[in-house]
């Protein structure tokens, strides 16, 4: 099985598809759990095949540093390491070795850094993340780019979407070298459009990337970054339009409910992030009705199931009230059902989108979801 993507239908700028790829068909729009380490932060495989996760993120950059890309290519590649036999993915380490403002220096050759763990000295280049996404073994592998914050003016943002586009010809002939010797599995390079919140810009790294070469999918980069929400979405629509709408796009690093539902509805098939896991262990809960706060003293005698709504084993099993005493505890098994909880939400969410979008009733759908969403506080439900 190799890669296609087939569009079934559309609803304005949302999109109903298939990504194919080596480890199966991914229905499209989808959220995909973030599993940095080789592992989404306290869930098993198998809860995620029970919440019919399809496609999974792990990030290079922690995998190169800890275990090693060559001892998980010693284990056969991610799907063996892990255990997790459907799609994944791999980001390239650009936001992670960028976020290291005091500990890395750039140059057009690549990117010199000192690792988090134990301080010692590397250095990141084009050829060396192709390298070690090659041997992590994902299906799907992102181009070595440069991020900068979201608020960065246009000169910045051009130096970085410029030096993006150099470095994706030098991922692409590496890629295609590595190709060649035969000892890889079938991957596919996934490019990566930057340009900050600055339209010409996306525009031209857009056109750059199309006429580079064919390619099997798109990545959008750069914001939820500190850009202004309205800023994100307005990238997104020029975004759309300037790629091929016979290819699936990527919105990286995105996964706010909110956001999810307005990047479908701007073109994009595929999301990751690791807020669902992350706020879920600092006892913050998506609902239906806007997010909530569990560790508040006003759930200390609720009953009733995080979202009543939901169907994943902790909203079946449990009341808010036993979440919040776990919380208050501070026993492990409520970061576990916190994060169950919101990562299958996302997950569930992005399947009605796509039944919405199947139905021809998506704008309705979206339009009334996101008015419940947003008519209650933040904090309580």
């Amino acid at each position: 099985m190799g890669f296609a993507f087939e569009l079934h239908a559309t609803d304005g700028r949302a999109r109903a598809a298939h990504f194919t790829t080596p480890h199966g068909v991914v229905e499209t729009p989808a959220f995909m759990a973030v599993g940095t380490l080789a592992s989404v932060k306290g869930l098993d495989p198998e809860d995620l095949h029970a919440m019919r996760a399809q496609m999974i993120l792990a990030n290079a950059y922690h995998l190169h540093l800890r275990p090693g890309d060559e001892v998980v290519r010693h284990f056969g590649g991610l799907h063996r390491f892990m255990g997790w036999d459907r799609p994944i993915l791999t980001d390239s380490g650009g936001f992670q070795v960028f976020s290291l403002a005091s500990l890395r220096t750039i140059a057009e050759d690549g990117v010199e850094f000192r690792s988090h763990i134990d301080g010692s000295k590397r250095q990141f280049t084009p050829e060396s993340v192709m390298q070690i996404e090659r041997n992590l073994g994902a299906d799907v592998m992102m181009q070595f780019d440069h991020v900068i914050p979201g608020q960065s003016d246009a000169t910045v943002a051009r130096d970085a979407s410029e030096r993006s586009l150099r470095w994706l010809a030098r991922c692409r002939a590496e890629f295609d070298r590595l190709d060649a010797t035969g000892t890889y599995g079938a991957q596919a390079l996934f490019p990566i459009v930057q340009g900050g919140i600055h339209e010409p810009l996306r525009r031209e790294a857009a056109g750059a990337i199309r006429e580079s070469g064919d390619w099997v999918g798109y990545g959008i980069g750069g914001l939820s970054v500190g850009e202004a929400k309205p800023d994100m979405y307005r990238i997104l629509e020029v975004v759309d339009d300037a790629l091929p709408t016979d290819r699936p796009r990527y919105l990286m690093g995105v996964g706010f409910p909110e956001d999810l539902v307005e990047g479908v509805a701007r073109g994009v098939d595929l999301f990751d992030c690791v807020a669902p896991t992350r706020m879920g262990r600092n006892g913050a809960v998506f609902t239906a009705d806007g997010r909530l706060n569990i560790k508040r003293a006003e759930f200390r005698l609720d009953d009733r199931p995080l979202d009543p709504e939901c169907g994943c084993s902790a909203c079946r099993r449990f009341t808010r009230g036993y979440i919040r005493h776990l919380f208050i505890a501070d026993e492990m098994h409520g970061l576990r059902l916190l994060s169950l909880h919101n990562v299958h939400f996302l997950v569930a969410l992005m399947q009605r989108a796509r039944g919405a979008v199947l139905a021809g009733t998506f704008a309705e759908w979206s339009q009334a979801w996101l008015a419940r969403y947003h008519s209650r506080s933040t904090t309580t439900a």
